[in-house]
């Protein structure tokens, strides 16, 4: 064997183990999209294969409450709907920022208690605000 030759196994050899050891970490993720992947068919395909095949006109209809369908699917929906969707998100969305806060209130000092007090007070006005305009009002 030549040297040079010995040097090109050894660099392929190198070059696989790193790539080896590269990607280790991620063999538990690949793992476990695996086994999520094949639950998931196996369940669907279980639904299917175990499920009631019995077809009924009132089955295939959709349902949606309890209530008896009444009107056409393509109504259009009021404009309240959305606006109190919209509202919800708002408010949810503050929730998402008051946590983390809350957790780190000490380190963050007076400065990010007044920053938190300026968004409240911005919140409430536009609470205040959806609640005169009728906005929380469902008829």
């Amino acid at each position: 064997m030549t040297p040079g030759a010995a040097a090109r196994v050894t660099f392929r050899e190198c070059r696989s183990e790193r790539m080896e050891g590269y990607l280790r970490p991620y063999l538990p993720i690949a793992l476990y999209t695996v086994v999520v992947a094949a639950t998931g068919l196996f369940l669907l395909f279980a639904s299917h294969l175990l499920g009631p095949r019995a077809r009924a006109r009132d089955k295939e209809s959709t349902y949606e409450c309890g209530a008896p369908i009444v009107g056409s699917s393509r109504e259009r929906f009021s404009v309240q709907f959305y606006l109190v969707a919209i509202l919800f998100v708002l408010f949810d969305i503050e929730t998402i920022f008051l946590v983390p806060w809350a957790v780190i209130y000490r380190s963050l000092g007076v400065f990010g208690l007044v920053e938190m007090l300026v968004f409240m007070v911005l919140l409430a006005l536009g609470f205040v605000y959806a609640w005169r305009r009728g906005g929380l009002d469902w008829e």
